[in-house]
């Protein structure tokens, strides 16, 4: 008996092994086989723990008719029309519904215990400070710069404008919020002694100086959904790839006839 193609393109049969070569030219297959061992450890785990992630039917149910409401498909027409249009019927949405919330609830299983740990590491790079600088070539004119401005002799942004080698130069030296962790060790050490409209510096970087105004300190916190939100998505993607790595993959192609 012979083989099923994989696929049919302009009625010619392509098998799996002409499919794989096909990916593997245009340097898609480790996407490709990476993708299948995601869909199938998430497939794994939602089965594995289908006791911890029941949703109840009224949440579902409410959740669809929100989604209606929302999208002006309280008619029935209309909503079979959109279901139709998305390659849909009721089943398929109502099944896309559930597993959205067995994935979320999975997430918060995963990173739950793990989320405060990695916001405690992560929160050097999360803590950001908004600031503007003057860079020049020159430690004594940087030097001459801080003495005007704290002499109220020039306004920060006048010499920031006149000076600055920066391109942030037209904006008075505005820089915006800059990460803690990615700034260099001596501007980060300068800048969380000091307060909101301090001026730092000058500080030696990469054979220029620079003066900072510090204009507000952004620190970061658990209880900012979004940001919660993020570093669940980073501890599940975390797990699922430390799940991924320990799975054997054996790849079998053959495109032999039987009789």
């Amino acid at each position: 008996m012979a083989f099923e193609p994989f696929l049919t393109i302009d009625d010619e049969p392509i098998t799996i092994t002409q499919a794989v070569r096909y990916l593997q030219a245009g340097r898609k297959f480790d996407g490709f086989i990476g993708e299948i061992l995601r869909q199938f450890v998430l497939e794994r785990q939602l089965k594995e723990r289908a006791e911890d992630l029941k949703i109840n039917a009224a949440t579902i149910e409410q959740t669809i008719i929100d989604f209606r409401l929302e999208r002006q498909l309280s008619d029935s027409q209309a909503f079979q029309d959109w279901l139709t249009s998305n390659g849909l019927n009721y089943e398929a949405f109502h099944a896309q519904v559930s597993q959205s919330f067995r994935m979320r609830k999975l997430r918060e299983l995963v990173t739950e215990p793990k989320l405060q740990e990695y916001f405690i590491e992560r929160k050097i790079f999360l803590d950001r400070v908004v600031l503007s600088r003057i860079i020049v070539d020159d430690k004594d004119v940087a030097d001459e710069l801080k003495t005007q401005i704290l002499e109220e002799t020039a306004t920060f942004e006048h010499l920031a404008r006149e000076y600055s080698l920066t391109d942030d130069k037209i904006v008075n030296g505005m820089v915006g919020p800059v990460s803690r962790g990615t700034m260099p060790d001596l501007l980060r050490a300068a800048i969380d002694t000091a307060k909101v409209g301090d001026i730092v510096g000058p500080i030696g970087l990469e054979e220029r100086w620079g003066l900072f105004r510090i204009e507000e300190f952004l620190y970061a916190t658990l209880s900012d959904p979004q940001l919660q939100a993020s570093l669940q998505d980073e501890l599940f993607e975390q797990w699922l790839v430390e799940k991924m790595q320990v799975l054997p993959i054996k790849l079998q192609l053959d495109d032999a006839s039987e009789t």
